[in-house]
C-alpha cells in the first residue's frame, strides 16, 4: 500500500485501489487532490501489472466535490491560476474515460458536483444506498461546467438539466433506476461488490479490454455507418489476437 497524503493507493492482485483521502473534507477535491488522483490514474494506465481500477473515497463519503475554500485564490486576478486548474480538473475527469483499463467507482455517501463526475465518469459504478449524488454548483453561483458533459451523456438531456438547474439529489436506488449505477448494495458490501467487478475485468486478455473500451467510447457518438466500419475494422485486428474468438 501507498499512501500519497491525500490518496492512498492499494493493490490487490491485479486490481488497483484508488482511495481518495481527505475525510474530514468529505474527500472535497483541492487542487493535491486532484493532481494526485490524476497522476495515479495516469500511472495505473501505464502499468502492465494493473489491469483494472477501483476509484473509491475513505470516510463516509465518495467526494463533496470541488474544494470551495480554494475559490478564494481562485480570481481573475491570477488568471494562470484559474485556467491551470480547470485543465488540471478536465485533463483527470478525460482519464477515466482514456484509460486503458476499465474502472469501477464505489460510491458511498455524498458524490456531488466534480465527485458526482468522477463517479459516473467511471465505466461501471457500485452505489452504496446512503448516496447523495448531485450537482448543486448553481446554488453556489457557479457552474457544472466540466462535468456537465459527462453527465447529459448518461443521464439524457432532460433529465440532466433538471439535476444541474434544481438541485435535485438522486439516492443509490434511483442512480440504478436512470442507468447510472450497475448494482446498489449496503454501505458495507460496496467495496467488496466494486472488488468483485475488477477482479472479474483483471481475467480477461488486457489488449481485448483495452481494445473494447476503446472501441465502445468511439463508436458512442458516431454515426452508424460509421460505427460499424470502425468495429468492423477492430473485429479485422482481434483475429490476430491470441486466443481471439470469431
Amino acid at each position: 500500500m501507498s499512501e500519497h497524503g491525500v490518496l492512498i493507493t492499494e493493490d490487490r492482485g491485479a486490481v488497483r485501489v484508488l482511495r481518495m483521502n481527505r475525510p474530514a473534507k468529505l474527500n472535497a477535491l483541492d487542487t493535491e487532490l486532484t493532481r494526485a488522483l490524476h497522476d495515479a490514474l495516469k500511472a495505473a494506465g501505464e502499468d502492465d501489472a494493473v489491469r483494472a481500477v477501483v476509484l473509491t473515497g475513505k470516510g463516509r463519503g465518495f467526494c463533496a466535490g470541488a474544494d470551495l475554500s480554494e475559490f478564494a485564490d481562485l480570481t481573475p486576478a491570477d488568471q494562470h491560476a484559474v485556467i491551470a486548474r480547470a485543465e488540471l480538473t478536465t485533463r483527470t475527469q478525460m482519464l477515466l474515460q482514456q484509460l486503458p483499463k476499465p474502472i469501477v467507482s464505489v460510491v458511498r455517501g455524498p458524490a456531488m458536483g466534480g465527485g458526482a463526475g468522477l463517479a459516473i465518469g467511471c465505466d461501471m459504478m457500485v452505489a452504496a444506498t446512503d448516496v447523495k449524488f448531485g450537482y448543486p454548483e448553481l446554488k453556489h453561483s457557479i457552474v457544472p461546467a466540466i462535468v456537465m458533459t459527462g453527465l447529459q451523456r448518461n443521464l439524457g438531456r432532460k433529465l440532466a438539466f433538471e439535476v444541474i438547474s434544481t438541485g435535485r439529489i438522486l439516492g443509490g436506488a434511483e442512480l440504478a433506476e436512470l442507468g447510472l449505477a450497475n448494482r446498489v448494495t449496503e454501505p458495507d458490501d460496496a467495496e467488496a461488490a466494486g472488488l468483485e467487478i475488477a477482479a472479474g475485468w483483471a481475467e480477461v486478455s488486457p489488449l481485448a479490454m483495452a481494445s473494447a473500451k476503446d472501441l465502445f467510447y468511439r463508436v458512442a457518438d458516431l454515426p452508424f455507418p460509421e460505427a460499424m466500419r470502425t468495429g468492423g475494422d477492430v473485429n479485422t485486428i482481434m483475429r490476430g489476437f491470441r486466443g481471439a474468438a470469431g
